[in-house]
C-alpha cells in the first residue's frame, strides 16, 4: 500500500507494539508510538511520546486525529487484575474521542480449559483463572462499547509469543537462551501435546490487517500462526537452529504450584498450567477465509528469533508467559 498522512497511534511498544509499528512503517503510514517513559522507537517516520495509557485525558490528547488506534499494552504478569482493566478503558476512551477504529491485542485465556478442542472464536468465556477472567471482562467491555456505537473495535487473539524481542513467554528466553547455550530447557505439563506458538512479526501484520478492513469490526479474530507442533517438537527445532543437541526437562504443574506459594511469578505461570496439560491448538480459519493467512514458515521464524538472541547479552530468565 502507498503511504498517506493518516495517523496511526500505537499504545505499548513491547514486541507486539513494535511489530505493529514495523507493519505500519512498511505501508508508509504516519505513526505515533506511546509508552510510559517516552522511550524512542527506532523506525522510520515514528513519533514517540510519553503517556499513561490508563489515563483517559492523556489517551484522548494523544489519539486526536488518528484513523486507527492500537492497544498493545501489557502490564506486569503479576499485576493484570490490578492494572489491565484501566489500560483497556483508557485506550478505548482515547479511540472513541478520536472517532478512530480501535484494534486490540488479546490472548486466549478467557476461554479456559476446552478438553483439547481447537480454539475457535465461538467458544464461550469459561475461564477459571483470575487472568482469564480479566481478559474476559476486558473483551466484553470492548465489544459492548462497539455495540453501543461508542467506538469501532476489532480484537486480535494469539497464542504464546515467540520472535525477536520476546523474552517473557513460554516460548521466549526460557527456551531460546538455554538452547543457545546447549543447556536443558525446562518445560511444564505434557510437552508431547500440540501447542500453537504465535510469531510476533506475523501478529503485528495481522493486527494492521484488521485495522485496514471495516469487515473486521465488532468481533474477535484468531490471528494466523504457522503449523502447530508439540511443545517438545518446537523446542527441538529451536535447538536445531542453535546447532545444539536437544535437552529437555519436564516439571509437573503441581510442582510449580507448590513453589508458587513462595514465588509470585511462578504462581501466575502455574495458574495457566492447564494450557500445557491438554492440546492447545489455535484455529485461525475465520481470519484466513476473510483476509488470507500469510504466515512466516516456522523454521524461518525460529531462525530469525535465534539470530536475535545471538545478538543479545544473556538475560536472567523471568518465568512469565
Amino acid at each position: 500500500m502507498t503511504g498517506t498522512n493518516e495517523l496511526h497511534v500505537v499504545f505499548g511498544t513491547g514486541p507486539v507494539g513494535r511489530a505493529v509499528i514495523d507493519a505500519l512503517a512498511r505501508r508508509g503510514k504516519r505513526v505515533r508510538a506511546v509508552n510510559r517513559r517516552g522511550v524512542a522507537v527506532e523506525a522510520l517516520g515514528v513519533e514517540t511520546v510519553a503517556g499513561d495509557a490508563s489515563d483517559a485525558a492523556t489517551t484522548t490528547r494523544l489519539s486526536e486525529g488518528a484513523m486507527v488506534v492500537y492497544n498493545c499494552t501489557n502490564p506486569p504478569y503479576t499485576q493484570w487484575p490490578e492494572l489491565f482493566p484501566a489500560l483497556n478503558r483508557g485506550v478505548l476512551a482515547g479511540a472513541a474521542a478520536a472517532g478512530a477504529k480501535l484494534v486490540v491485542m488479546d490472548n486466549l485465556y478467557m476461554y479456559g480449559p476446552t478438553g483439547g478442542r481447537p480454539l475457535t472464536e465461538d467458544l464461550p468465556y469459561a475461564a477459571k483463572t483470575r487472568k482469564g477472567r480479566v481478559r474476559a471482562q476486558m473483551a466484553r467491555e470492548l465489544l459492548d462499547a462497539h455495540a453501543r456505537g461508542d467506538v469501532r473495535v476489532a480484537i486480535g487473539r494469539a497464542s504464546d509469543f515467540f520472535g525477536p524481542g520476546v523474552r517473557d513467554s513460554s516460548f521466549g528466553e526460557r527456551v531460546f537462551e538455554p538452547a543457545l547455550a546447549g543447556k536443558p530447557v525446562q518445560l511444564i505439563g505434557k510437552p508431547d501435546l500440540p501447542h500453537t506458538a504465535s510469531y510476533v512479526p506475523d501478529i503485528g501484520e495481522a493486527l494492521v490487517t484488521l485495522g485496514e478492513h471495516d469487515t473486521a469490526l465488532g468481533r474477535a479474530w484468531h490471528l494466523p500462526a504457522a503449523e502447530t507442533l508439540s511443545t517438545r517438537a518446537f523446542v527441538e527445532r529451536v535447538f536445531a537452529a542453535a546447532g545444539q543437541k536437544p535437552q529437555v526437562q519436564v516439571a509437573p504443574v503441581l510442582l510449580l504450584r507448590a513453589i508458587g506459594l513462595f514465588n509470585p511469578m511462578l504462581r501466575e505461570v502455574a495458574e495457566m498450567g492447564y494450557e500445557f496439560e491438554e492440546p492447545f491448538i489455535l484455529d485461525h480459519s475465520a481470519f484466513a477465509q476473510s483476509f488470507g493467512a500469510h504466515v512466516t514458515p516456522l523454521d524461518t521464524a525460529i531462525a530469525a528469533t535465534m539470530n536475535w538472541y545471538r545478538s543479545q547479552p544473556p538475560h536472567a530468565a523471568e518465568h512469565a508467559k
